[in-house]
């Protein structure tokens, strides 16, 4: 389908000659003179582009941009003006204007704007799509059971989404607690922001000062005098401390400084702050409690992580819900390895159901990664699994 593109401009001349040309280059054109009919077009249909001129009778461009682009501010506009000046630039550019271009209008320049505008139009939806596509990989249909502790870390996900409180994770190692942790990150309007995790156990206790705060960057020309951490990096988005138990004390009282007051320093003791704009999300393989009562873990600490928190069960204590997760990943990997295999033979089943399941969701998922990859059956057997012990 051709692209569609407004064009408002009062001289007939221009308009008739600018609607030959875009109509030459395969656009469909629809040419009006003034605003008022441009705002109802735009009102009543969609376009992917509009092309306007600034000056004309009753509301102007300007006007008419600011008022689409307040309805649709996705909405690409180039503007037209016979009077260039930096005034004129920054009024048309602050509107929302994708570009302006100065008249008299020379053909090979208006449509390379236009082509450049369309092509960015595109960007957009396309990123807008894989966002979509991200938000449902990462849906809570994907966290799979009907574990009441599983219910219930479903329902609280939306909830805590679009709320700024931290949120602490607690699970064994292989329950989810990184997906749940992305799936809180997609679930509201953080989709398409950066989510970064920093995994606490594998740095010292200067790289996790450095990683999470910043530090000295490079000084010389070109290069920041102070390196920003991941809380900065994130912006509105995500951090995901894994292992928050494995923060140093010293890191502790630090990152307590910063929740209480909203405020990053990249040095201790620095004057110069940013604001803490990113969501807190902890994850710890064990309760914390210990931890606080024999001085390992700030008490104040362990109580502003955990205003919201998620309790996930391991799968041991989750039966019922290792059919339901084997269908899942079995239609997963016969997606990615182009298989067909059906399910489990019963005698597999036999050897699967009573298994202890110490690496959780996480090691039922490799091995049936590893069991559709090699098998040559349609039914998955006993002889497609490693020794369990």
């Amino acid at each position: 389908m051709a692209e569609k593109i407004l064009i408002v401009e009062d001289e007939d001349t221009l308009r008739e000659s600018l609607t030959r040309v875009f109509e030459r280059e395969g656009y469909e054109v629809v040419p009006v003179s003034s605003a008022e009919p441009a705002m109802e077009l735009f009102e009543e249909s969609s376009f992917d582009l509009i092309l306007t001129d600034i000056i004309l009778p009753g509301m102007t461009g300007i006007e008419l941009v600011k008022r689409v682009k307040e309805a649709a501010p996705e909405q690409p506009c180039i503007v037209m003006t016979a009077y260039a000046s930096l005034e004129t630039a920054v009024e048309t550019l602050r509107a929302g204007a994708y570009d302006y271009i100065v008249k008299p209008i020379i053909h090979e320049e208006i449509k390379q704007t236009v082509r450049n505008a369309l092509k960015l139009r595109a960007l957009q939806e396309e990123n807008a799509r894989l966002r979509e596509e991200v938000a449902g990989y990462y849906d809570t249909q994907h966290l799979i059971g009907v574990h009441p502790a599983i219910v219930a870390v479903l329902e609280r996900i939306r909830k805590v989404a679009e709320a700024r409180s931290p949120v602490l994770i607690i699970g064994e190692v292989g329950t989810g607690k990184k997906l749940v942790a992305r799936m809180i990150h997609e679930a509201g309007s953080r989709i398409g922001l950066p989510f970064m995790e920093v995994h606490c156990e594998a740095l010292s206790s200067s790289e996790q000062e450095e990683t999470l705060f910043g530090g000295r960057g490079n000084p010389g020309p070109g290069g920041e005098a102070h390196a920003r951490g991941v809380f900065e990096k994130a912006r509105g988005g995500t951090v995901y401390l894994n292992r928050v138990e494995a923060l140093d004390p010293h890191v502790q009282q630090r990152l307590l400084s910063t929740l209480s007051d909203g405020r990053i320093r990249r040095s201790a003791g620095e004057a110069i702050t940013a604001p803490l704009e990113a969501l807190i999300v902890s994850g710890t393989e064990r309760d914390l409690g210990p931890a606080v009562a024999n001085g390992r873990f700030l008490d104040p600490l362990y109580q502003r992580l955990r205003i919201a928190e998620l309790n996930l069960p391991p799968l041991r204590e989750r039966g019922g819900d290792i059919e339901g997760l084997t269908d899942f990943f079995l239609a997963r990997y016969n997606r990615a390895f182009g298989k067909a295999v059906k399910g489990l033979a019963p005698e597999a089943w036999m050897r699967l159901k009573p298994y202890d399941w110490p690496g959780n969701v996480l090691e039922l998922r490799n091995l049936l990664e590893r069991a559709v990859l090699l098998t040559r059956s349609d039914w998955l057997q006993t002889a497609d699994f490693p020794p369990l012990s």
